[in-house]
């Protein structure tokens, strides 16, 4: 037998950015570092917050002794599709009173992207794909990995003007070829935190229409955005009530909290219910050749809650406690750099939504962050908003002003 490995030559891959910086995040001795890089809300104390809501359901469940640990069907728990999909396309969607739509669990929103993928160049034979210039960095790996060989970017970031480059995105799905997937974010796009206004949704979805292109709409902050569940899903409702046919990809891991339990639903509309049966039975075989069947206790956390009228009233107090605290910290962080007379104009914080910034600071600034201040955020200069509270704001705000100056910052403690 060989004494070489067969693994000897397999290359080590690039470290995931989010994941390495949280990992130094943990390392570093200094008590002033902040971490604006990982994508989970924290609290006014810095800490991870269990929803209340969240956690008085997993403690019912947990008592409940009519609960086993049998096998989900593959497509999920029906309870749990059923109030996901609603809470999507809203209660009184006609796609719904049709049954035109339906939903499938998934492995969180990653897994409805990748099943959606897979579905798409399998049945449909759709190949070109486009997502966003910048976009959440797993799109374009998703659809790569599942065998997409045309993959492009639209311009949607204007890197001058720190606001949507409205004209270059259309111009650039102008281009798209008929039939070509469309990546879209619901609502609090990921990284920029800058939303279409609802005008230029219509354009989009007048362009969409004219060409032929198939939307699917990325949908991770639902509720947590805004913290209202029908304004966040505006565009979703929008699309469908125009007739197309579409997918959702949903996350339950920011709006319930629930990062690890990996709860997701596609949510699928179609032109006729007469389909249906069809893409289902698809799906199905498709989800059983990579994972068989989903985990089930996430998914009956947000079903108990959504289908429970006293404990859905608790999860929206959730989500608009959540999304005020984030447009506080917005506030606050735009009204301390322009009072430190910081270059630039810092207005695109406060317009933007959810939990994101797209800072405009650049790579050599946010070096001078991380290593002067321990202040760990993506070099894209993306920011966690939720990472802010009042006892680091004032923090960062001066080092940020000091990055920008290239000044020292005023207190001159870094450690």
């Amino acid at each position: 037998m060989s004494s070489t490995s067969i693994f000897a030559n397999v290359p080590k891959g690039p470290a995931i950015e989010v994941f390495a910086l949280t990992q130094a995040f943990k390392e570093d001795s200094s008590n002033k570092k902040v971490n604006l890089s990982v994508g989970a809300y924290r609290a006014e104390n810095g800490e991870p917050w269990v929803l209340p809501v969240v956690r008085k359901t997993e403690i019912g469940i947990a008592g409940d002794t009519s609960i086993n640990h049998e096998y989900l069907p593959v497509t999920g728990l029906d309870t749990f599709t059923r109030a996901a999909t609603e809470l999507a396309l809203g209660a009184d969607s006609v796609a719904l009173k049709e049954k035109r739509a339906f939903g499938v669990q998934t492995i969180s929103g990653t897994g409805a992207l990748r099943l959606a993928a897979e579905f798409l160049l399998q049945q449909l034979k759709r190949n070109t794909v486009y997502y966003s210039n910048p976009t959440w960095e797993n799109h374009h790996k998703i659809f790569a990995d599942c065998g997409f060989t045309n993959l492009h970017s639209y311009r949607y970031w204007d890197e001058s003007k720190l606001q949507l480059d409205f004209n270059g995105m259309l111009a650039d799905l102008e281009q798209a070829p008929s039939g070509a997937v469309i990546i879209l974010h619901a609502c609090a796009h990921n990284p920029t935190g800058m939303d279409p206004t609802h005008e230029q949704w219509k354009q989009i979805a007048d362009l969409m229409e004219r060409k032929n292109l198939f939307p699917l709409l990325d949908s991770a902050y639902q509720g947590f955005a805004s913290g209202n569940p029908d304004q966040d899903a505006w565009a979703i409702r929008y699309f469908v009530d125009r007739g197309f046919e579409l997918f959702v990809c949903q996350s339950f891991a920011k709006n319930f909290g629930l990062y690890c339990e990996r709860a997701g639903n596609l949510t699928v509309v179609q032109k006729s219910p007469s389909t249906r049966d069809m893409i289902h039975s698809q799906l199905t075989l498709i989800i059983r050749g990579i994972y068989s069947n989903p985990p089930a206790y996430g998914a009956r956390i947000v079903s108990k809650v959504l289908n429970t009228p006293e404990l859905r009233k608790e999860w929206m107090e959730c989500i608009q406690g959540m999304s005020s605290r984030i447009r506080e910290m917005r506030k606050q962080l735009r009204d301390k750099l322009v009072a430190l007379k910081t270059p630039g104009n810092w207005d695109h914080i406060v317009s933007q939504i959810g939990m994101f910034s797209y800072t405009g600071l650049n790579e050599k600034q946010v070096a001078v962050l991380i290593k002067d201040y321990h202040i760990y955020l993506l070099r894209t200069g993306r920011i966690n908003m939720c990472g802010l509270n009042s006892s680091n704001i004032d923090y960062v705000a001066k080092a940020i002003n000091s990055a920008v100056t290239g000044t020292p910052a005023a207190f001159e403690n870094k450690l």
